[in-house]
């Protein structure tokens, strides 16, 4: 009887082996599992990297991830959105509080698109800025996060690890793309406007690419299922090249802004028609013949506003900002 129930335990124990084996192997994959969360996300900030300029000081890139796919925020230059120039590591403890009014505000957006936003403003530091870190600290869905910039040798970047970093140029590697040049852009009138609440605001813009490169080739728009929804083929999200303008709001309520006619999202939108060069099946429209962009503003809500005007060349990209002061 002894003999006959170790046997019924032993095969019991590996059958509880062999029904754990599934478990164990499928866990490693459950845990990379992603979804797609529409809300509800934290957004951290990014610093993407740094370089030198011809004056001796150095150029700092800064950006950031919503991992949000709708949800937008909007956070003041404040105690939840500011800058800090520290020593090394003096704001690791995420705990501590850095805000100081005299650095707080280094240019940074103040209403955050959902998704990657990449290299998306830079701050110049002194030749002898040396070893010290501009912090950037932002607090989302009561998540503290910050961004370090340094100028530590690893993250020195250059044309080409930006367009490898936003997919430019379907994802290129080549060399060409260190000496790119990014576009040209000036805007046509004040940078400091006003408007009323209700009343078309017009804005003009001419753009144009010095150096062509990289060069406009477009690919054929996919069409069937299979083409638009085929597995990612890098790891980053690509675009095609070409000159394209859009404009954005930088500062200040953007849901309270409409644009005509509608502008292309500026952010790693890769959702199927989601109207975002990153997103099949869009495809770069052809500038104007002569090199300008118009379009128009509408508000709906008074308050203070900074519209972002950007061109690409699907590698680089140029920005240029207007102050609005809406009013009833």
């Amino acid at each position: 009887m002894r003999l006959v129930n170790l046997k019924f335990s032993k095969l019991g124990s590996l059958l509880l082996v062999a029904s754990l084996i599934p478990l164990l192997v499928a866990q490693p994959v459950n845990a990379q599992t992603r979804y797609m969360q529409l809300r509800g996300q934290i957004t951290s900030p990014a610093f993407e990297g740094w370089w030198p300029n011809e004056d001796g000081t150095f150029k700092l890139f800064f950006g950031y991830m919503n991992s949000n796919w709708e949800q937008q925020f909007d956070i003041s230059i404040g105690a939840e959105n500011y800058f800090s120039e520290v020593e090394p590591g003096e704001l690791d403890d995420l705990s501590l509080d850095g805000f100081d009014f005299s650095t707080a505000d280094m240019g940074q957006p103040t209403h955050f698109y959902p998704r990657r936003n990449p290299f998306l403003f830079t701050i110049d530091v002194p030749a002898d800025f040396a070893e010290k870190e501009l912090v950037w600290t932002l607090r989302t869905e009561g998540q503290t996060n910050r961004a370090y910039g340094t100028l530590k040798s690893d993250y020195q970047i250059d044309p080409q690890v930006i367009s490898t970093e936003v997919g430019g140029n379907y994802g290129s590697l080549s060399d060409s793309l260190r000496t790119n040049i990014p576009p040209e852009l000036r805007v046509e009138g004040e940078s400091f406007r006003s408007a009323r609440v209700g009343e078309p605001l017009r804005l003009a813009v001419r753009a144009s690419d010095p150096d062509n490169l990289p060069a406009r080739r477009d690919q054929p728009s996919s069409s069937s299922m299979d083409q638009l929804y085929r597995p990612p083929s890098s790891i980053v999200a690509i675009s095609g090249p070409g000159l394209r303008f859009s404009w954005t709001v930088y500062r200040g309520p953007a849901a309270k802004a409409s644009f005509e006619p509608t502008q292309f999202k500026t952010y790693t939108d890769t959702r199927m028609y989601a109207n975002s060069p990153w997103a099949p099946p869009f495809g770069i429209p052809q500038p104007p013949e002569d090199g300008r962009w118009s379009a128009e503003v509408v508000f709906d809500e008074p308050g203070e506003y900074v519209l972002r005007g950007i061109a690409s060349d699907g590698s680089l990209f140029t920005y240029q900002n207007v102050n609005v002061t809406v009013t009833r």
